[in-house]
């Protein structure tokens, strides 16, 4: 569903109605679908700076500037905060006015890229003409977050002031970092936990593999994924690789149950965001909500919950994979190959499950802390973690192979991979590239980051 579309305004009544929202993402094989999300920082050709909502040539004229290709306006008050399309795709505002593109729901890879490939066209006519570029990285690699443009969503001046309260990055997550998602869906409440397992498990390969935020400032930080590390301390309420879903029982209503103790931000209500940070949602659905008193929650106002609830995999109707940093262009196929590879054939999501079933929950959690400086060189259950991302890789490979989803030139969905192939048997992440081409062909000038590595 889109972030878009009309609430559902039925009533909830119990838990079990929250339960009942999560299994009714289960979808039978042949309806399974591939969707696709990626964030850049927009930045001005001529020096690099970051972009407000208002100027002439901002954010909300790129936004405008996307009706010439079909898109249509969604508006918050007097602002346009998104663009939509009719397939359900949509561009959207991240809190600096990073730019998502959250994609359609579609049947093959090949589709995915072609959508992806078109966006990069046509934003970048828009961006052009505005005297703009557009860069993919996990980190904003220069600005100070107080150079960061506050764009006018109700929900990020709720966030803005609550997250201070629970974590020292997370103003950070919200204005200074990028990433790529995919969306894909399970069968069964016991695919989804198999799905979920494995995908949980092995998220920090895939934050090794896209690796991509070295710098913060215009200097190296001392990190591969400076954004897996800003994820670190957020708000370790609402993030982070859940040891719930290992044990015994995991299922629809544990993950509800933690979805209740996740503390809510806000309640929307005729076009306005109510303020109900730090408050419980089974307050609001016993009609005590300190914020919006007697009143009780619909359906709707579940999804919403549901959606500021930031672990490494999130289950909404559907699973995320949350681990990557942003990138370049030719990674943004990867992501969803690399996870399409794993999950959608069963072959693989076992393979990958029997390599990841006797890691311990100390191994996920070393695991987790050491990715974002070493990558790949990380390591878990004595083995690095370049060793681990090639098994990984392989068993993607044999999935999508499988698949056997070919395009008019008679290819399989494989050749995605390439990128991340490349990566695990070179040992050389893409933030290690950049900190090379700092050390020599930048001689240290960050700025050629932008000339040289710019969409």
């Amino acid at each position: 569903m889109s972030a878009f579309a009309k609430p559902n305004a039925a009533p909830i009544s119990s838990r079990d109605d929250l339960v009942a929202y999560l299994e009714s993402g289960s979808r039978p094989r042949d309806e399974w679908r591939i969707g696709t999300e990626h964030e850049k920082f927009p930045f001005r050709i001529a020096d690099g700076s970051t972009l407000s909502y208002d100027e002439p040539g901002g954010i909300r004229d790129i936004l405008k500037g996307m009706e010439q290709f079909g898109w249509q306006p969604v508006r918050e008050g007097d602002h346009v905060i998104a663009m939509t399309r009719e397939d359900g795709a949509s561009i959207s505002l991240e809190p600096a006015g990073q730019l998502e593109l959250s994609g359609a729901q579609l049947e093959t890879l090949h589709q995915t890229c072609v959508e992806v490939t078109t966006h990069r066209r046509q934003i970048k006519q828009v961006a052009e003409a505005n005297g703009v570029g557009l860069i993919g990285l996990g980190f904003h690699p220069t600005a100070r977050r107080d150079q960061m443009h506050w764009m006018p969503k109700g929900r990020y001046r709720i966030m803005r002031e609550y997250m201070p309260k629970v974590g020292t990055m997370g103003l950070d997550m919200m204005l200074r970092t990028c990433t790529v998602q995919v969306n894909l869906d399970h069968g069964s409440e016991a695919d989804m936990v198999q799905k979920m397992r494995v995908s949980m498990a092995l998220q920090p390969i895939a934050t090794a593999l896209f690796a991509n935020s070295p710098f913060t400032e215009g200097k190296p930080n001392g990190y591969k994924s400076y954004r897996a590390h800003v994820w670190t301390d957020t708000d370790k309420a609402r993030s982070g690789n859940l040891d719930l879903v290992f044990e015994d029982g995991f299922g629809f209503e544990r993950y509800a149950d933690y979805l209740l103790d996740v503390p809510m931000y806000f309640v929307y209500r005729d076009g306005g965001y109510i303020d109900a940070s730090g408050q419980s949602f089974r307050d609001f659905m016993a009609g005590r909500l300190a914020a919006y008193p007697g009143q009780t929650p619909t359906v709707g106002d579940w999804a919403d919950h549901m959606s500021t609830a930031f672990p490494d995999v999130r289950l909404k109707k559907y699973l995320e994979m949350r681990g990557a940093d942003g990138g370049p262009w030719d990674r943004l196929c990867a992501l969803p190959a690399l996870w399409t590879g794993l999950l959608y054939d069963q072959t693989a999501l076992d393979a990958a499950w029997d390599l990841v079933k006797g890691w311990t929950a100390e191994d996920r959690h070393r695991l987790v802390a050491d990715v974002p400086r070493q990558a790949l060189q990380a390591t878990i259950d004595g083995r690095s973690v370049q060793d681990v991302a090639k098994q990984v890789l392989e068993i993607a490979h044999d999935g999508l192979t499988r698949r056997a989803r070919l395009n008019s030139a008679g290819d399989n969905e494989t050749g995605f991979l390439t990128p991340l192939r490349e990566i695990a048997d070179s040992g050389l992440t893409a933030a290690d590239r950049l900190l090379e081409a700092y050390d020599k062909k930048w001689n240290g000038d960050i700025s050629r980051i932008y000339q040289d590595y710019g969409y």
